[in-house]
Order: C-alpha cells, then sequence, then structure tokens
C-alpha cells in the first residue's frame, strides 16, 4: 500500500498519496498516507465486526413472536 491515487479534498482532486516514514514498525502496509500535492494527511483504516460464534447466531435466528 506504499503509493496510491485518491481524491484529495485540499488539492480537489485525484492526486498520488505515499506513505511515509512509518516510525511504527508498519513498513509498506502503513495505514498513514501523504498527498504528495499538498501533504495533507489521511488514514487509511479497516473496519471490522465481530464474528464469534454467538454474534452469528444471534444474527440468523429469526425471532418469532407470538400475539396475546
Amino acid at each position: 500500500m506504499s503509493d496510491r491515487d485518491l481524491y484529495c479534498d485540499t488539492c480537489e482532486g485525484v492526486v498520488l498519496f505515499e506513505a511515509p516514514f512509518c516510525g511504527d514498525g508498519h513498513g509498506v502496509d502503513c495505514p498513514e498516507l501523504v498527498c504528495t500535492g499538498c501533504g495533507a494527511a489521511v488514514l487509511v483504516a479497516a473496519i471490522t465486526f465481530p464474528t464469534s460464534a454467538r454474534s452469528r447466531r444471534r444474527a440468523t435466528r429469526p425471532t418469532h413472536r407470538h400475539a396475546a
């Protein structure tokens, strides 16, 4: 993920973003990117959801309610 073209709000267009030196040890997979046009920084982060068996069971089991 070292270089990629992304939309930059400051430059108002698609610009090349590069990963700066990463002091956290991520290397080329660093989630921080910097616009080569203006220097604006962005953070690319993945969104994760819990995948435990309990949450899957709750999500797929229909709920039946009987009228009183």
